[in-house]
């Protein structure tokens, strides 16, 4: 057992220590893509001090205020903190999550340890204002430090990570408001057969997904959490969204063909990640996250912006008892002759979160407006985003999500041109229910209306590989929001005075609405 220098506040009984024997002792490596494979492959996950020398190792490269607290702090605070109160009875931090720490193999000296660690870093980070994966986190690295002092430092170098490019823990209700909203952007869009299930079973979703850290650090068992932990110290917070994505995508497979009542969906997940060992081992987990072809880390960081951002618009900045800051489409509040309140309901799980923000409001219909384009046109500009529903006379209903305003229509003149981003997309609710994402346009002059004059002799018309991931353009690039030259952004739909297109490829048309049908 290496349990000597390491592991003070463990309770080794309840801990799996098999095969230490054969594992490796010192790591001598260097190359972050190298460390990288290492993490993954899980080489120092068997020895417990191997695991301590690299944790220190890596959390003492991350770069900090430069005021940071450290191990003599926490030496000269803890006693004035804590004085002769019993550890175990010391009241959490109101900045962290109120259910039960997770005890992660620890003996009672370690829990009491967890909670006056929690009281000192209270006392240093007056700014932390919502951080509920604190308690595991601390609980974690109590596991590999030498003391509390230490396991302290370590804690607070993490949190004071002062690299704008690298994103560690959550630290207000804002910014893990938003990781929520992101995370259900991305299970929309990877996970669309559990999302739809999750859709399909939850009145919000949104409040399905809000645990999507409490799945990773709290309800996973410590072997699983350990391993997660040791490549997000490499990889950093995307990590995270890959194994959450992956719990999802089990939880599917494992879960999806039973029953669920509504209000047990939430308490379904989480009896599944406590039990995952039953179904899953931890390296088909990281297997199955690493297989998923996630946005890359400046996407996924712009679409986090904006859902913070529309969150801040709405005046949402602070946890405030009961709020609920997700829109449900309730039947009580929505009329269509066109879809029904379920199906709406779908529509609105599709769409970007920090859209779903928004109540929506009527614009435009063929009963009140007439069938005029230009009338259409008139109603819709100066709105953004939009939806767009269409019941046809063979009572097919088909619609789309428009990003941007229609009045970018124009930005050409009177000609064909492209606008919009790649969050838009076309769906089609009748006779089948199917949604069509986005195809990018890389090149612009291919979205040209081309005529036969247009082109030269012989010549073709390349067409960009869109199944190469490093060829996509992100879909959340709008030149308006970021700054980016026009050449960057994406185009997905056109209009000009006489017709309109919204579609997710040039070449199906089938994918299309089109003409003079709204």
């Amino acid at each position: 057992m290496d349990d000597t220098e390491y592991g003070l506040f463990v309770d080794w009984d309840k801990m799996e220590t098999g095969g230490q024997e054969l594992s490796p002792k010192v790591l001598n490596c260097t190359d972050f893509q190298e460390l990288k494979q290492l993490s993954r492959q899980g080489y120092w996950a068997k020895s417990h001090s191997l695991r301590a020398k690299v944790y220190q190792k890596l959390i003492k490269e991350i770069p900090c205020r430069t005021v940071t607290p450290d191990s003599s702090v926490y030496r000269d605070i803890v006693g004035k903190l804590v004085g002769k109160r019993n550890a175990s009875t010391l009241p959490l931090p109101e900045f962290v999550d109120d259910r039960q720490v997770p005890s992660y193999c620890l003996n009672s000296e370690g829990i009491g340890a967890v909670r006056k660690i929690l009281l000192c870093i209270s006392n240093q980070f007056p700014d932390i204002s919502f951080c509920p994966v604190l308690p595991s986190l601390v609980a974690l690295l109590l596991h590999y430090s030498q003391d509390e002092a230490e396991c302290f430092e370590s804690v607070s170098r993490i949190l004071a990570c002062n690299d704008p490019n690298r994103r560690l823990v959550d630290q207000t209700f804002l910014a893990f408001e938003s990781s929520c909203m992101t995370f259900g952007d991305l299970a929309g869009k990877y996970c669309q057969g559990p999302h739809k299930l999750m859709v399909a079973v939850s009145e919000d979703v949104l409040e399905v997904y809000s645990d999507w850290q409490r799945w990773l650090f709290g309800d996973l068992p410590f072997t699983y959490v350990a391993r997660l932990f040791d490549v997000f110290l490499v990889e950093g917070y995307k990590v995270l969204y890959r194994v959450a994505l992956a719990l999802l995508k089990f939880f599917h497979k494992v879960r999806g063909g039973q029953p669920m009542e509504s209000n047990n969906v939430k308490e379904d997940l989480q009896t599944f990640v406590r039990d995952i060992g039953k179904s899953v081992t931890p390296e088909k987990l990281l297997e199955k996250a690493f297989a998923i072809r996630l946005f890359s880390r400046k996407e996924i960081h712009l679409l986090h912006m904006a859902n913070e951002k529309a969150l801040q618009q709405k005046g949402i900045t602070v946890k405030q008892k009961r709020q609920n800051v997700h829109l449900a489409v309730h039947a009580e509040n929505f009329k269509s002759e066109i879809v029904s309140v379920k199906e709406m309901r779908d529509i609105w799980s599709w769409i970007p979160e920090r859209f779903a923000l928004c109540q929506p409001l009527l614009l435009y219909t063929n009963q009140e407006h007439g069938n005029s384009l230009s009338r259409f046109y008139l109603h819709c500009e100066g709105h953004e985003p939009t939806l767009l529903l269409i019941k046809t006379s063979n009572q097919e209903v088909c619609g789309a999500f428009l990003s941007t305003d229609w009045s970018e229509r124009r930005k050409s003149g009177n000609k064909l041109s492209f606008f919009g981003t790649g969050e838009c997309f076309v769906f089609r609710l009748q006779p089948e229910v199917e949604r069509y994402e986005w195809v990018i346009i890389k090149h612009p002059e291919l979205g040209r209306v081309t005529t036969a004059t247009d082109k030269e002799p012989n010549s073709t018309q390349e067409i960009p590989n869109t199944s190469d991931p490093s060829n996509r353009l992100s879909p959340f690039l709008a030149t308006r929001h970021f700054n980016l030259p026009s050449k960057t952004a994406s185009m997905f739909m056109a209009g000009s005075t006489e017709c309109i297109i919204i579609g997710t490829s040039l070449l199906p048309p089938r994918h299309s609405c089109r003409g003079n049908k709204e």
